[in-house]
């Protein structure tokens, strides 16, 4: 009965989520209702499904996309939503509290493909990409190589100049929704020896270039309805005008939307919390054990709230995060923080669920195992909780050591 009776209850569950230091505005709080009751509706249902058949979401997405949720923080004049960090915030949590695995397809293609052409891209270029594809479109962000993971710095993959062309070679790993993607922005380095200072940032046409091969699907633990996959470049001609920034500028760009990109695995992470949260109390309140409710006993209810001291603390670390950046203000300190300790809570709420729901936490017709799987990811891409250690010891020194 348990396994009938969670999903009902789960889905719905409106618990409070405000930044608690101060109320959303009224048009943010609309928006995340919206966003709940999308994810209660069409994701929570299908979401189990999603995981196991490791399939993309189209349907979700481009019903995400008529809603202007696939381009939150690109300007009206390309058909955005003209909103900021903070609003994509909230519609990521929303969205990865009914699945994981769409809160990261809409959270990676707003955070490190549309924000970065909206904010770096000629009119031009903005034009063309934006006006090309529709809402729905995916674009991708392709950085790391194997072998230039956290240390960008070392990637391989060579851009020479060719007349009016650019043409590149190497191969790109870890590319988030590399199947569906439509179009890109490929970083590599016009020479090695300039370390940083020679990489450079493309735009891609995929269906305008030949020689880019998208290699098969990684099998994951986790996010598993997202497509993971390499890229391959062989002699892939790029137009002069299709470099985003300048030449040698696309470490710096790169860095700064490692930083936005932060802010989006957090608050995914952020939602996988929550739902593991809520699915726990869910799952205690109907469980009797020793005559009574799970929730009456006193080591439940120390798991509980060390759940909700976690991700409320977790959420004004994230909203820190955002409204830095959305002030304009020095945020790479505050985004690895919020990154750093939103990815852990997610992971302690996933295992705090299961250890409450007993051996139901463990069987694939609940969801606390798919959480817990969710979850793990979000300590590890956009920089390992240890490259965020270290991102956030160097500016607080800095800081310190400046005054």
């Amino acid at each position: 009965m348990l396994r009938k009776i969670l999903p009902a209850i789960a889905s719905s569950t409106h618990l409070t989520r405000c930044f608690s230091i101060c109320p959303l505005p009224a048009h943010l709080q609309e928006l995340q209702r919206t966003c709940r009751n999308f994810a209660d509706r069409e994701l929570v249902p299908i979401a189990t499904e999603l995981d196991r058949d490791s399939r993309f979401p189209a349907e979700q997405i481009a019903k995400l996309a008529d809603l202007g949720l696939m381009r939150v923080t690109v300007d009206p004049e390309y058909a955005g939503s003209g909103l900021n960090m903070l609003a994509l915030s909230l519609v990521v949590e929303e969205l990865s509290r009914g699945c994981g695995s769409t809160g990261s397809i809409v959270s990676i293609h707003n955070c490190l493909f549309a924000n970065l052409l909206n904010r770096a891209g000629t009119e031009a270029q903005k034009q063309h990409f934006f006006g090309k594809y529709s809402n729905s479109s995916i674009g991708v962000f392709a950085l790391s190589e194997a072998d230039a993971g956290s240390d960008v710095a070392a990637l391989n993959t060579k851009a020479h100049s060719d007349d009016d062309h650019w043409v590149l070679n190497g191969t790109k790993a870890w590319v988030t929704s590399a199947v569906e993607a439509q179009c890109g922005i490929i970083f590599a380095t016009v020479d090695t020896d300039l370390k940083y200072k020679g990489i450079t940032a493309f735009l891609l046409d995929f269906d305008k270039v030949t020689g880019l091969t998208v290699g098969p699907k990684e099998d994951k633990l986790g996010i598993r309805a997202t497509s993971t996959c390499s890229l391959y470049l062989n002699d892939v001609r790029v137009p002069r005008s299709n470099i985003l920034g300048t030449v040698g500028g696309g470490f710096r760009l790169a860095m700064e939307q490692l930083d936005r990109a932060r802010i989006g695995i957090a608050s995914q992470a952020l939602g996988i919390a929550q739902a593991a949260l809520e699915a726990a109390v869910c799952y205690a309140d109907q469980r009797i054990a020793f005559g009574q409710s799970l929730l009456k006993l006193s080591s439940v209810q120390s798991r509980i709230a060390e759940m909700a001291l976690r991700i409320e603390n977790a959420r004004l670390l994230v909203r820190k995060a955002a409204t830095d950046i959305d002030r304009d203000q020095r945020a790479t300190k505050s985004c690895s923080m919020a990154k750093w300790y939103a990815g852990e809570t997610a992971t302690f709420a996933a295992h705090n669920c299961q250890q409450i729901m007993g051996g139901m936490g463990y069987v694939k017709t609940m969801p606390a195992e798919r959480f817990y799987r969710d979850a793990r990811i979000t300590e590890i891409y956009g920089g390992v909780t240890d490259v965020q250690k270290t991102i956030v010891a160097e500016q607080v020194i800095k800081q310190i050591k400046g005054c």
